[in-house]
């Protein structure tokens, strides 16, 4: 059967700074987990667009296009219908004008730069009522709602928070610039480095540390297709990751250690848990609440009491995948997670492509 076309987009454009904060440019610009997109979905027959007429499969920026004006353009002009947004996206990004000339898989690029902050993001979550890990903003100097770093020993205290905690950036990608802190003294040199770098920008979080299981939770849209070949009417998960082996009471980062060397989709059996149950449940609804228009991967943990919170909601997680020469080992967290419903990572990335959407002005702020 004939497919629309399809162009993948990758990282060209550097993430803006947005309030003070800015989220560090990936090397490669995910052009690594285009490329293994691209390559998977036209070996399922599915017509893909590329910048090479003759794609090399061990060269990446021969699948992929940049998120640029000129790249979309490009695609465009090369017949794309469908523009799969594998890229951090944010308000004024190219793809705002390109929304209502082609198909997307991505999300609405100001949701993007709205829930990438993280801080902001757990407060939505929390205000709903759902199970989130306590923070507060910390800076060099305080201001409205941020504490100063000479104070921060009293949030702490006020918040009921105690060590050992976490300290990351807002807007983060993956473990970067995440340290777990055992006391005072460490949370201060931590955020000072973090401050003074300025990589991610001016603030950063100081969170509650959740010292039991890790799990990670891919939510899919409505649109999707499930396994048995329905479609729900809503947000719907696939099976939660469980996370082993962090580094320093952190998941170490992909790039770092591939995650099929540290996680595990969980069995039937577990899945019965309450705990595990409810954790699912908060997660659909945390999508729905940020109306995901794909996949999401929201990451979860344990407290001491066993309640999972949410402390990561990921509106553009990782989706390399193998195919392509020497990437057998890369599979994503949400492709393990598909792999235990019985879907390869071919299988996801059709029910992502089943899921597309256009932006129509006359619905849609």
């Amino acid at each position: 059967m004939k497919t629309a076309p399809v162009a993948i987009l990758y990282q060209a454009l550097p993430p803006p700074l947005i309030d003070g904060l800015r989220e560090d440019a990936k090397p490669g610009g995910y052009s690594d987990g285009g490329a293994d997109i691209a390559f998977a979905l036209r070996t399922a027959g599915v017509d893909v667009v590329t910048p090479s007429s003759s794609p090399d499969p061990a060269k990446a920026l021969d699948w992929v296009f940049p998120d640029t004006v000129e790249g979309i353009r490009s695609a465009g002009a090369a017949g794309a219908s469908v523009l799969w947004a594998n890229t951090v996206l944010f308000e004024g990004h190219p793809l705002e004008t390109a929304m209502a000339d082609f198909d997307i898989v991505g999300q609405i690029p100001a949701a993007m730069q709205a829930f990438d902050d993280k801080f902001e993001t757990n407060q939505l979550l929390a205000e709903a009522g759902l199970p989130v890990a306590r923070s507060f903003l910390l800076s060099g100097t305080g201001k409205e709602n941020v504490c100063a770093l000479a104070d921060v020993e009293q949030a702490c205290a006020s918040r009921g928070m105690s060590f050992p905690m976490i300290v990351k950036p807002v807007r983060g990608r993956g473990s970067q610039g995440v340290t777990l802190v055992e006391n005072l003294g460490d949370l201060r040199d931590a955020a000072t480095a973090l401050i003074e770098a300025a990589t991610f920008g001016n603030m950063l979080m100081v969170e509650e540390f959740l010292g039991g299981d890790e799990m990670t939770v891919t939510i899919m849209p409505p649109a999707s297709p499930r396994p048995d070949g329905s479609r729900a009417p809503a947000h719907w998960a696939l099976p939660p990751v469980y996370r082993f082996d962090q580094r320093g009471g952190i998941a170490p980062y992909n790039g770092d250690v591939p995650v099929t060397a540290n996680s595990v989709a969980i069995g039937p059996d577990r899945l019965r848990d309450p705990a595990i149950a409810a954790m699912i449940d908060s997660c659909v609804a945390a999508a729905a609440l940020v109306d995901a228009r794909t996949a999401i991967r929201i990451d979860c943990r344990a407290n001491r009491d066993g309640i999972f919170k949410l402390f990561d909601l990921n509106m553009k997680p990782n989706m390399t995948g193998p195919g392509r020469p020497g990437r057998e080992d890369q599979d994503c967290l949400s492709a393990i997670a598909a792999r235990a419903e019985g879907w390869s990572y071919m299988d996801l990335l059709q029910a992502m492509l089943a899921a597309k959407w256009r932006f129509d002005s006359s619905t849609e702020a």
